[in-house]
């Protein structure tokens, strides 16, 4: 069987990025994004540049705190539809190589090759096309984006997601099956891909530090803290198994918006604030489409990767912001925050002409 390769593509301090491209000047500064840009209003913080992330600036905090901290960041206003912008940018040259692409919010995405037919090359070196691939998307993001990002290659989702972080910002990590255990044993068990606050909490507990600690931990034990299917994931990642595949997602009867948080979080105001600037840019683009909505959902994906989502049909198609924010108000009420959240998204679909 070929060897799989997964590419995981993850923009560099993305909303302050996009930012600094149109604010060239302000390279090397601290900035902070959030809210209307004041820093006394009752803004978050929606990002921060890696220079602010130095003062201990990072998002879901007060715009109040934040300037505390860094007072002499420069703060500037959320502009959605301009990061939205730069997405769509980014996920039209990620097409370019393949239409396995599994956008992941906003800023990263994952992206497998599709196999090549026998007449177009045989017995493919499937790593050394994904190496091309993934060297011209990285290059492409630079030259045509004027944006930094951090990319992994690794034989899964999962390692591919780990490989991107170990070099950001501005990486370029490689996992080879070979080398899985050699690069992930070392690493403290919070930077396994899945692993939370409280999670790290009660691994900590039994004694787990790393994810060699918890690779060889007996499965039975690790199953009787966490549970059979959680405590069967976590053995697997530690081993860097995943057998998750690359979704092509295509929806055109809806319009979407997400977001993933620099920080986790559990700010039911920063989460609340971040949904209905979400719910301003939809509402704009379901006007500008003459389309009405009958159907509205939220997505939540939480610290540990768990996502749900929780959706609202009516029998009244819509398209005022007061209509669809109630929704959305009223979906986010039967969230459970008992963890802390990475990414936010909202969606209006069951379209109906205007």
């Amino acid at each position: 069987m070929t060897e799989r390769f997964v590419i995981h593509i993850d923009m560099d301090a993305f909303f302050a990025s996009v930012e600094l491209k149109r604010r060239p000047e302000l390279k090397g500064e601290p900035m902070i994004v959030g809210g209307s840009g004041d820093p006394k209003s009752r803004g978050v913080v929606s990002a921060a540049s890696y220079e602010a992330r130095r003062f201990g600036v990072h998002s879901g905090m007060a715009l109040k705190r934040a300037v505390k901290l860094c007072p002499k960041a420069v703060f500037l206003p959320v502009d959605f539809e301009a990061y939205e912008q730069a997405s769509v940018e980014l996920m039209e040259i990620l097409g370019r190589h393949s239409q396995l692409v599994e956008s992941f919010g906003l800023d990263e995405a994952f992206v497998e090759l599709e196999p090549l037919e026998p007449e177009d090359g045989g017995a493919e070196d499937v790593f050394k096309r994904t190496l091309t691939a993934a060297r011209e998307i990285k290059r492409s993001v630079t030259d045509e984006l004027s944006l930094s990002s951090s990319v992994g290659i690794a034989p899964n989702k999962l390692l591919a997601k780990m490989a991107s972080e170990m070099k950001k910002p501005d990486g370029f990590c490689v996992i080879k099956e070979k080398d899985v255990q050699k690069m992930l044993d070392p690493l403290a068990v919070r930077r396994l891909f899945g692993v939370g606050e409280k999670t790290e909490a009660r691994l900590l507990s039994l004694g787990i530090k790393t994810i060699a600690d918890l690779r060889r931990a007996p499965l039975k034990h690790i199953q009787h803290n966490f549970g059979r299917a959680a405590g069967a994931s976590l053995h697997n990642h530690a081993r860097g198994l995943d057998d998750s595949l690359v979704v092509a997602f295509h929806e055109p009867s809806s319009f979407s918006r997400e977001v993933t948080f620099d920080s986790d979080t559990s700010d039911r105001h920063f989460i609340k604030e971040t949904l209905y600037i979400l719910t301003e840019d939809l509402v704009s683009k379901l006007k500008d489409s003459a389309c009405l909505a009958r159907s509205v959902t939220i997505k939540i994906r939480y610290e540990d990767f768990n996502t749900i989502t929780r959706s609202n049909t009516s029998e009244l198609a819509v398209k005022s912001m007061n209509d669809i924010w109630a929704s959305v108000q009223g979906l986010l009420e039967k969230v459970e925050i008992d963890k802390k959240i990475r990414l936010v998204g909202v969606k209006v679909s069951a379209f109906e002409g205007g």
